[in-house]
């Protein structure tokens, strides 16, 4: 009985048991769809959150596709890009590195940095590392670490640390412009292959926009151009001071192409010496009425013909002298202003060292608006010549009249008194007053001959100015210093000074030369020569071994401070720093007295 109720308990438990055992299996069924389900709508959540996250990105994208290309301003457009391509892939630093023609980079914008820290760099990025490896494979380039890449080369002083790279270039139809660099992904250890193609695609529209950008920029400059054609033009046929149009000239010149210095060389005299006529910006004081040797290279350009371009003028060893000796320059270009057979001046623009190079669009139209000043220059001066050979008829008419009208009836009259002198014996009062009579009509005609003279001699003996009589000066001084001196002439020499004080200066200039020649033994002499609208002045310095103090007086000496006194003027002779001697010849101008 016991043993068949213990048989029954476990049968009962054994039953119970299975039972449980079939509900706790039915439960688990349950739970793994439901588990599953979860699953799912996980991933389901994070493909929509994926979704939305490209969407955005994608948002974002076509936000800065649109930023960059609502604007038609270059250096605008270069920052937009710069800021959209930060902002797509959550980098810390992001920068634009613009390619010259020669491969470097030539221009950096970068955000991110501020000014304290950019100011701290000790220069931007030339091209080196693995920005120049960028610039030589133009090709999408990540980086985990850019300290760990072979070609990495480091930081230069006071630039921020950087770890991840991200890098890409941007075409303008199919030319690369420049590169990206974007650093330091925020958020994440490195940039992604997603974070590249946005990249690519942002920097394939900036590629447009920046060449719609540069579009505009050159028809905005052409249409400046031919503003200024215009205007030059105008102010030359209007009868304008040629002097005051070329100064414009040059302005406007340096205004467009954003240079530092622009100067204008055109020749003086029958000798084809080149003189700055005109400039404009740092340094024109300096260089203005500057006479340039055969060596400098606007020399050469007016001999050739041809355009020189330089990356540092200064330490271009092809150029002798010029205004780069006087200023320091760096790029720079030379063109001529006519046809080859015909170079009427050179035009030479200048940055200072470091300075950007001159793009080839910009010597081009460079070019052609220099070819456009030519003309209107020889316009202007076929009008001039025109003018002048009326004024020229004019005086040969006046000459003829005289010698043909007034010559010979005072000629006649004064005959007929003579003859009247013999029947004057009795009457010796009277004789001699009508031999008083027939002498000044004598001397009356001897100052109308001398005056047909002058007027048939003016312009013959003005066409040799005195700007191109101190060219010719320095010649024989260049022999006696075994050099050539340096020249520099500014005002209106050839119309404000009178021919007593052109005559003096000459002589002056002669013998200051000679005495530095003699005395002073330098190796370079500077000649200064400016007149103002109340003096005429003269400055010759060189580096020689200076004024002996034992040496009381010399005959040179004595000579120049005499011209200077008959003109009312002076003589000062003092040291030249930091060695030679000055000399300083200076005469009013009859006006001012």
């Amino acid at each position: 009985m016991g043993t068949l109720v213990r048989t029954g308990k476990t049968a009962r438990g054994a039953a119970v048991d299975e039972d449980s055992q079939d509900f706790r299996a039915a439960g688990d069924a349950g739970a793994l769809p439901q588990l599953r389900l979860d699953e799912l709508l996980d991933g389901l959540q994070q493909q929509v959150a994926q979704v939305r996250a490209a969407r955005d990105r994608v948002h974002t994208l076509l936000d800065a596709v649109l930023a960059i290309g609502s604007d038609l301003d270059l250096e605008v457009v270069l920052k937009r890009i710069v800021e959209s391509a930060v902002s797509l892939v959550d980098a810390r630093y992001g920068a634009l590195g613009v390619l010259g023609e020669d491969g470097t980079i030539k221009q950096f914008i970068t955000v991110g940095m501020d000014e304290a820290t950019i100011a701290q760099i000790d220069h931007y990025p030339r091209g080196e590392g693995i920005l120049g490896l960028l610039i030589r494979h133009p090709e999408p380039l990540r980086l985990a670490r850019l300290s760990q890449h072979p070609d990495s080369t480091g930081f230069p002083p006071g630039h921020p640390p950087m770890s991840s790279f991200l890098g890409t270039p941007v075409r303008v139809r199919e030319q690369v412009f420049g590169n990206l660099y974007l650093t330091d992904k925020q958020g994440a250890a490195e940039f992604d292959a997603d974070d590249e193609a946005v990249l690519r695609t942002l920097a394939a529209a900036a590629g447009v926009a920046i060449d719609n950008a540069r579009l505009y920029d050159d028809a905005r400059r052409r249409q400046r151009w031919l503003a200024a054609s215009n205007e030059l033009t105008r102010s030359l046929l209007s009868g304008t001071d040629p002097g005051a149009v070329l100064r414009s000239f040059t302005a406007t010149v340096r205004e467009m192409v954003d240079a530092d210095l622009v100067t204008l060389a055109v020749p003086v005299g029958d000798s084809g010496e080149l003189v700055i006529e005109a400039a404009d910006g740092n340094g024109a004081e300096k260089v203005r009425g500057l006479v340039l040797g055969s060596g400098a290279l606007a020399a050469q350009v007016y001999t050739s013909g041809e355009t020189i371009t330089s990356d540092a003028v200064s330490s271009d060893p092809r150029a002798e002298g010029g205004s780069a000796t006087l200023v320091e320059l760096g790029p720079a270009f030379f063109v001529p202003l006519g046809t080859r057979d015909h170079v009427r001046g050179v035009l030479q623009m200048a940055n200072v060292p470091g300075g950007p190079s001159f793009h080839k669009s910009v010597i081009d139209m460079v070019i052609g608006y220099g070819n456009q000043a030519a003309l209107a220059l020889e316009v202007a001066e076929h009008r001039q010549d025109a003018e002048h050979m009326l004024v020229l008829n004019d005086r040969d008419r006046i000459a003829r009249d005289l010698h043909d009208l007034v010559i010979q009836r005072l000629f006649a009259g004064a005959l007929t008194l003579q003859s009247t002198l013999g029947r004057l014996t009795d009457q010796p009062r009277l004789g001699d007053r009508v031999q008083r009579v027939v002498d000044d009509l004598d001397d009356t005609i001897k100052v109308i001959r001398s005056t047909i003279y002058a007027l048939r001699e003016q312009d013959r003996a003005r066409s040799d100015g005195l700007r191109a009589r101190l060219v010719s000066a320095m010649e024989p001084g260049a022999q006696a210093l075994g050099f050539t001196p340096a020249l520099r002439m500014t005002g209106l020499l050839d119309t404000n000074v009178p021919a007593e004080h052109a005559d003096n200066l000459l002589a002056a200039l002669g013998e200051a030369l000679s005495n530095a020649a003699r005395h002073a033994r330098a190796t370079s002499v500077d000649v200064s020569v400016e007149v103002t609208e109340t003096q005429l002045r003269l400055r010759v310095t060189d580096n020689g071994r200076g004024i002996d103090p034992a040496v009381t007086r010399r005959s040179g000496l004595a000579n120049l401070r005499q011209r200077a006194e008959e003109l009312g003027g002076t003589l000062t002779i003092g040291p030249n720093e930091p060695t030679g001697t000055q000399v300083e010849w200076v005469a009013p101008l009859p006006s001012a007295s």
